[in-house]
């Protein structure tokens, strides 16, 4: 995998396992997180730890691909809301053996148009 592959790893077993104490250790105690669909950005660790400690109805992540190598990650999960499904994309910068910058894109689930049918694959 490469240099970040153990906080990336660490990474997703905190999300999957909704363990918000692991957070301690693999963010930088100044990283960034950034929402652009929604044009938040979190500064610093205590904060990005506090948001996720009070998510209401965190939702349970389940992981489809995740690639990268060094310092740079990304990964595309999918997450239930309680039935509410959204794919997620994010991109993580590791700096010094910690998250330093993480980009997350979320996107809803939408039936596909009948039209081009004949050309695509269901996955």
């Amino acid at each position: 995998m490469g240099d970040g592959s153990a906080i990336v790893e660490r990474y997703k077993q905190a999300l999957q396992n909704q363990d918000m104490s692991v957070l301690d250790e693999i963010y930088a105690d100044d990283a960034v997180q950034e929402w652009p669909q929604s044009g938040e950005r979190i500064v610093g660790k205590a904060n990005i730890k506090a948001i996720n400690e009070n998510y209401p109805g965190f939702p349970k992540a389940t992981e489809r691909r995740t690639m990268g190598s060094g310092d740079i990650w990304i990964l595309e999960t999918e997450l239930d809301y309680d039935g509410q499904r959204f794919n997620s994309v994010s991109i993580l910068e590791i700096k010094d053996g910690k998250i330093a910058k993480e980009t997350d894109y979320f996107g809803s689930p939408f039936e596909a148009p009948e039209w081009r049918s004949q050309w695509v694959e269901k996955s």
